[in-house]
């Protein structure tokens, strides 16, 4: 049985990030895929940046599988066998990465997962490096399409730990953690990209508001 698993959004906005990395991650170097979920994203950003070695991750067996299984058929040499890494653990299984990345993590997950993100990030991003997030935010405590709102009561059927968040929680959480203020960038079907960069010193971290 063939372990590759699909995600039907990752057709629909695998270009339009790419365009985005394309400036942001480095030439070279190690990039961090966190919850990198079917490998989709991974296999068709290593296929476009030969230059960028890809270091996949996701907590759960199957993904894992899906995620070599996609690296194996595309044969992609620059895509390293993918890491059971759980954002939200104390400890990750990497010790250095020159950027990282997260895509439609925050939203389908609790929210100790995006403050372990943070967390985690700080501790193996040099000062400077990226860290890019993609997904469905609310701006000012407010949802920015009635999709999103119904998304979000999808999401939160699904499990009440769930849901979409607020942008500026998010950038709080960012904050504790060492991170300065986010570029942000419109994309689309009413999703946000965020650009957040290590900054020093790492603050001491306090109890981060609840994301949603």
């Amino acid at each position: 049985m063939d372990p590759r698993q699909t995600a039907p959004a990752v057709a629909r906005n695998r270009d339009a990030l790419l365009v985005l990395l394309r400036d942001v991650l480095p030439r070279e170097g190690r990039v961090l895929e966190i919850a990198s979920g079917t490998g989709e994203h991974v296999v068709h950003f290593a296929r476009n940046l030969p230059g960028v070695s890809f270091q996949p991750s996701d907590p759960d067996a199957a993904a894992r599988a899906s995620i070599a299984a996609w690296t194996a058929a595309e044969r992609l040499a620059n895509v390293a066998a993918p890491l059971a890494l759980d954002a939200a653990a104390p400890d990750w299984p990497i010790a250095r990465a020159d950027a990282a990345l997260c895509i439609n993590m925050v939203h389908i997950s609790p929210w100790r997962a995006t403050l372990g993100l943070f967390a985690g990030a700080r501790k193996i991003l040099s000062v400077g490096a990226p860290l890019f997030l993609y997904g469905a935010y609310k701006r000012g405590g407010a949802h920015t399409a009635p999709s999103n709102v119904a998304f979000d009561e999808w999401l939160r059927a699904k499990n009440p730990e769930f849901g979409v968040r607020d942008l500026e929680a998010v950038v709080a959480a960012a904050a504790e953690n060492g991170f300065g203020p986010p570029e942000i960038f419109e994309m689309p079907a009413n999703n946000l990209s965020l650009v957040f960069r290590a900054s020093s010193p790492v603050p001491t971290t306090a109890a981060s508001p609840a994301g949603r």
